[in-house]
């Protein structure tokens, strides 16, 4: 039985993306909750657009929907998604690849 060195990167790289993506998707969600809490929104509404819109669309539907909080809302999602990445790399680690060296 030999090793297959092919096998095992492609295997890598599959369980790779699939950790990133996972990252992300929890990354999304917890900043839109987080946004919720800002706005002073229902926090399942805005979690359910993630699986429906990319960001830039669900932060037009929220400048729609709370006009008079529109200036507010760029700098609210900046803040959500840093404190979204620093909470899950605290609980989850860090979502870098790791590398075979």
């Amino acid at each position: 039985m030999t090793f297959d060195l092919g096998k095992a990167m492609a295997k890598k790289g599959e369980f790779e993306s699939a950790r990133l993506a996972e990252f992300g998707f929890r990354q999304r969600a917890r900043t839109f909750r987080m946004m919720a809490g800002e706005l002073g929104a229902e926090p399942a509404d805005l979690v359910a657009m993630v699986a429906q819109m990319d960001d830039e669309a669900i932060l037009q539907e929220l400048r729609i929907r709370f006009l008079a909080q529109a200036d507010r809302i760029e700098a609210a999602y900046g803040r959500c998604v840093a404190e979204a990445r620093a909470q899950l790399i605290r609980e989850r680690g860090d979502p870098t690849p790791h590398r075979l060296a």
